[in-house]
């Protein structure tokens, strides 16, 4: 994360694509703020300001470029990185908590007082809860106005927004357009499905994504055909399916909710899965600097590392593949899902063949041990994790504290260090995970004559080092 005026501004005069969304640039002579790469004439640098967030600088009276769309850009790999109160506020915005329980919520999930989490976010990026989720608020709205067919009013309260006035009032400031200008006079989508590009970060390894998914997809919850991965996703308010097809620059997003209110929530969690918002030359810059890996990621650059849509499911998966091939998971899930889940009959699932949601806590926790068909011992331990999350005693949304978190994993019964690691890495998307314990990965080490106090050097993206072990076990 630079901070240097000067530094920013070579990368704005280099039109460097990596720093988009890392920060923004305003000029002080148009009132308009861009993304670093904006193809426009680069302004003077005593023009010029920068904020951390597009939040910050509509704060600051800047509305967007209609040239580069910089609400358009992928999100600050930072966030998802840092483990600290601010980084896992920003992952709960981008959820959609503050409009779901407002600051109020957001503040009792970080345990900081309202007034402090206030303070702490607009000291450091510049604007306050609110305004970062009514940035959050318009893109949605701005996405719903261009693509789909529905009533402006039907829009507003869709994205979030409490009045049809504050609607118009802040695409108004952030777009200087109104609503009605925005939509012109393209042609809607004539169904009230939404689609949409997810902008993503130079190099994506999409094959690796798609086979990681593949290899691991539930009959009837998630399907790989082609380049399109399509899945059934809980929302809060409802059932969703979101076809993403893959492409090297950017990704195609479907996405048909039974409520419209999900369309945010269900953006960021697609965004989380497919791990867009990752910068990949930071990443392959460090691990490539490895004489082991550098081959690894030579062979694969812009590897991901899959994260999710339902941290429960993810929790699930582990318990069920603690002893069992991946196939076998697959087979028990699957059984889950039709047992336990939500039969689903939207069009896009019945398109790519989907039936069912997957099961949710409360339906696993009133199972008995009896019913869920494996060993006891580890159906003991899914209806326990099912019942904390249930409870609310264990947080497996994207905001939670990682280190709490593996430690109210593993006093469950039943829960090893490699369950709650592997939960760890993928329903919190932590990037510096190293399955020590895992037999793939230690065959891999040991054949590279490594142990696990090598990996330290691998620091922050062990992670994504253990995604490019995973992948050359194949080789071995």
């Amino acid at each position: 994360m630079i901070d240097d005026h000067e530094q920013r501004y070579r990368a704005v005069q280099s039109r460097d694509a990596r720093f988009d969304g890392v920060f923004f640039t305003a000029v002080k002579t148009t009132g308009i703020y861009c993304r670093p790469s904006c193809p426009a004439t680069t302004p003077k640098s005593q023009n010029v300001v920068f904020y951390a967030t597009a939040a910050a600088a509509h704060e600051a009276g800047f509305r967007a470029c209609r040239r580069c769309r910089p609400d358009t850009t992928p999100g600050s790999p930072e966030w998802d990185v840092r483990a600290d109160a601010v980084g896992r506020a920003m992952r709960m915005i981008r959820d959609g908590v503050v409009e779901r329980e407002g600051v109020e919520g957001l503040s009792t999930r970080l345990g900081y007082s309202q007034r402090h989490v206030n303070r702490m976010l607009t000291e450091e990026l510049g604007a306050g809860p609110l305004a970062l989720a009514r940035s959050g608020r318009a893109q949605t709205a701005r996405v719903l106005i261009e693509t789909t067919s529905l009533a402006m009013a039907d829009i507003a309260f869709a994205a979030g927004f409490s009045s049809i006035r504050q609607f118009n009032d802040s695409i108004q400031q952030i777009y200087a357009r109104t609503p009605s200008e925005m939509r012109g006079k393209r042609g809607a989508t004539p169904t009230g499905r939404v689609k949409l590009r997810l902008a993503l970060r130079q190099p994506f390894h999409r094959e690796g994504l798609l086979g990681f998914l593949a290899m691991r997809s539930i009959t009837g919850v998630e399907r790989v055909s082609g380049d399109t991965y399509a899945r059934v996703m809980n929302l809060p308010h409802g059932v969703g399916v979101a076809a993403l097809t893959l492409h090297a620059e950017h990704v195609d997003c479907e996405l048909e909710l039974e409520d419209l209110r999900d369309t945010a929530v269900a953006v960021a969690r697609c965004r989380r899965l497919l791990d867009l918002d990752a910068d990949p030359v930071a990443i392959d810059e460090v691990l490539s600097a490895d004489l082991v890996l550098a081959p690894l990621i030579a062979a694969a650059p812009g590897l991901r590392l899959p994260s999710q849509v339902d941290g429960f499911e993810v929790a699930v998966r582990a318990i069920v593949g603690q002893q069992v091939s991946v196939a076998g998971a697959r087979t028990i899930l699957g059984r889950f899902a039709v047992a336990y889940g939500r039969p689903v009959q939207l069009e896009l699932a019945v398109m790519h063949g989907l039936t069912h949601a997957f099961a949710t806590p409360e339906a696993l926790a009133e199972a008995g041990p009896t019913a869920l068909s494996m060993p006891r011992s580890r159906a003991r331990a899914l209806i326990g994790v099912a019942q904390a999350v249930a409870d609310g005693k264990i947080d497996l949304d994207p905001g939670a504290d990682r280190e709490q978190l593996r430690a109210d994993l593993i006093a469950l019964p039943g829960i090893g260090p490699w369950t709650a690691d592997y939960i760890g890495m993928r329903a919190l998307a932590d990037p510096d995970i190293m399955l020590e314990t895992d037999l793939i990965i230690r065959r891999v080490l040991a054949a590279y004559g490594l142990n696990s106090d090598d990996t330290e050097r691998w620091r922050p993206w062990r992670s994504y080092a253990a995604m490019h072990l995973w992948r050359a076990s194949a080789d071995l």
